[in-house]
């Protein structure tokens, strides 16, 4: 496994990071999801990537349950705030400062730990002074119940308001966390960077799109029965927006590429976005424990120059490339 600095900081983090989201406490169940927490430590992977708002706090409460008896200090445990949990009360949601102080004392004891390497906004909270919120994370790091303060899904003008205020206030704000693939690269044009001129990294989730880069959803024919885009947990709801017959097409055209490096579309999938040197991991999922070990052996492998050519020419016409879908929700979510 290889390990990077996470930002500007002295922070080391697996290349490969474990994320439970749409997965633990929905649609996985606890004791397979528990094997596959096992499987990702097994693999070397020593970061773990949740948020409260995954399966209504069920996601903390069972990775708290994978990693007890796992020596602390040996691991770096991520969550977020923003969403709403609970009763969907006004104050329930957003990056107030009542809302953070109450949700990092709520992901503590569901994670079973005294404090979290990695707190992140989990969006831009548009009804909150910004200096509310960054005064909270500051409150959160000085208490100790957080090392690091991230953001999830900022844009490059949010990036760097926070990063200034952080400074003021005497913490680092060292990462990202947005969606990135072959097919969405939308924080290539500005947020990317951004990131590098502040000494900020991306953690990048969905890096297999949702699973259409693994390859297994052909055009014209129906998806497979037990994959995402069948599933009414949820997972159907995020994998729509690619499950067009031009991108399917597309996507096909990987196939060889991954062939002649001997390796699965997915695992292409996963070395493509550790290229880019802004990003610190790649969040990967799995419903199944022998899904984990595939993944984490693209930690540290390179693609060279003409293997990255074919991959843009093969997806060209279905990349997204426009930085203003990077955006904050118009309101909060309660």
């Amino acid at each position: 496994m290889e390990y990077r600095y996470l930002g500007n900081s002295g922070l080391k983090v697996s290349a490969v990071t474990y994320g439970n989201w749409i997965t633990h406490g929905s649609q996985v169940e606890n004791e397979r999801a528990q094997a596959c927490v096992a499987a990702a430590l097994d693999a070397g992977i020593t970061s773990f990537d949740t948020a409260d708002v995954y399966a209504n706090t069920q996601a903390e409460t069972v990775l708290g349950e994978a990693l007890k008896g796992e020596r602390r200090e040996s691991l770096e445990i991520f969550t977020k705030v923003y969403f709403p949990t609970g009763p969907m009360g006004a104050n329930d949601c957003g990056l107030s400062r009542k809302h953070i102080m109450e949700s990092i004392n709520g992901s503590l004891e569901r994670l079973q730990t005294d404090y979290v390497d990695l707190y992140q906004a989990h969006r831009f909270d548009v009804e909150t002074p910004l200096e509310e919120t960054m005064q909270a994370f500051a409150d959160v790091v000085g208490q100790g119940k957080a090392l690091y303060i991230g953001v999830s899904e900022w844009n490059s003008d949010q990036l760097r308001r926070a990063h200034a205020m952080a400074g003021e206030l005497g913490f680092q704000l060292v990462s990202n966390q947005p969606e990135y693939s072959m097919l969405w690269r939308v924080i290539e044009g500005k947020v990317v960077p951004a990131s590098e001129e502040l000494g900020i990294s991306q953690i990048v989730w969905s890096p297999m799109a949702q699973g259409i880069l693994s390859g297994k959803y052909q055009p014209g024919q129906p998806p497979p029965e037990g994959s995402r885009a069948t599933d009414d947990k949820g997972g159907r709801n995020f994998i729509e927006r690619w499950m067009r017959d031009d991108v399917l097409t597309a996507v096909q055209k990987l196939r060889p590429i991954a062939d002649g490096l001997g390796i699965t579309m997915a695992q292409l999938a996963i070395a493509w976005v550790l290229q880019n040197d802004n990003v610190a991991a790649a969040l990967i999922g799995a419903s199944r424990p022998e899904q984990i070990a595939p993944s984490a052996a693209m930690s540290g492998m390179k693609l060279d120059d003409d293997v990255m050519a074919a991959i843009d020419e093969a997806l060209d016409d279905v990349v997204e490339r426009d930085a203003s879908l990077t955006r904050a929700p118009e309101k909060r979510p309660c």
